[in-house]
């Protein structure tokens, strides 16, 4: 019922009468960001939709982190691509956690909610396009179960050109009326924003022009409450019990 639910939802955001509750890096307000035990709190805390960043490691599978390096969250200090996923494997995310792929994070998800894939290192289109085939192919998947963003947009032009049914959302931190253009010739479906540059115009404008609009990283209550009254489609937070 939660699979469709949510694809319902994403199939109707120009309604207005529900907005999407996504978990940011899963529910990175109580776990490891990025990780299988914080998407499986996002699904817990019943997500419309988690939201996740990937890169390309050195023997080609798809690491779902945010940063090109993993110095931040880990012991190691190198780059994602210099790594092997067996050597990648061996490391933990805040001392407790391993770093997924995006497989298995598929595999997790089981359809239970949308997955908005957010495309961050280089060559990681083609994998992408690749591994979401195999699973509407062979696991009854379909292309609703997925949406593509990223603040690049040409690479994310890419991806549309090779997975023109899969929707795609541009990235902007700090959005102008101008980007609502772009992204409509982008051939985008909607926009995310950054919270403190989301404004009612903007929001209207995306919506006049036929565009869903997503705000993130959104999580004091009144920030949402303000968020909400804007008329937006989803939300992005790292405590998404609380949209």
């Amino acid at each position: 019922m939660k699979q469709i639910i949510g694809i319902t939802l994403l199939s109707s955001q120009l309604s207005h009468t529900s907005i999407l509750k996504i978990g940011h890096r899963g529910a990175c307000g109580y776990e490891p960001e990025n990780t299988l035990v914080s998407f499986n709190k996002a699904i817990d805390l019943g997500c419309d939709g988690i939201e996740l960043d990937i890169h390309k490691c050195k023997s080609g599978q798809l690491i779902v982190f945010h940063d090109e390096n993993l110095c931040r969250l880990t012991t190691s200090s190198k780059k994602i691509s210099e790594l092997k996923l067996s050597q990648l494997k061996k490391l933990k995310v805040r001392e407790t956690q391993l770093i997924p792929t995006l497989k298995e994070v598929f595999d997790l998800v089981d359809k239970k909610c949308f997955i908005n894939i957010e495309l961050k290192g280089l060559g990681v289109v083609d994998a992408l396009v690749e591994l979401i085939n195999e699973y509407i192919k062979n696991k009854g998947w379909d292309y609703n179960n997925f949406i593509i963003s990223s603040f690049d947009l040409n690479m994310l032009k890419d991806f549309h050109t090779k997975m023109p049914n899969i929707r795609i959302a541009a990235l902007f931190s700090q959005p102008t009326i101008k980007d609502v253009e772009i992204t409509k010739e982008l051939g985008a479906h909607g926009i995310v924003s950054n919270k403190n540059n989301t404004t009612q115009e903007l929001v209207d404008e995306a919506h006049k022009n036929g565009l869903f609009i997503w705000v993130y990283t959104v999580n004091e209550a009144e920030d949402i409450n303000k968020i909400k009254a804007l008329g937006v489609n989803g939300i992005i937070s790292d405590f998404p019990d609380r949209i």
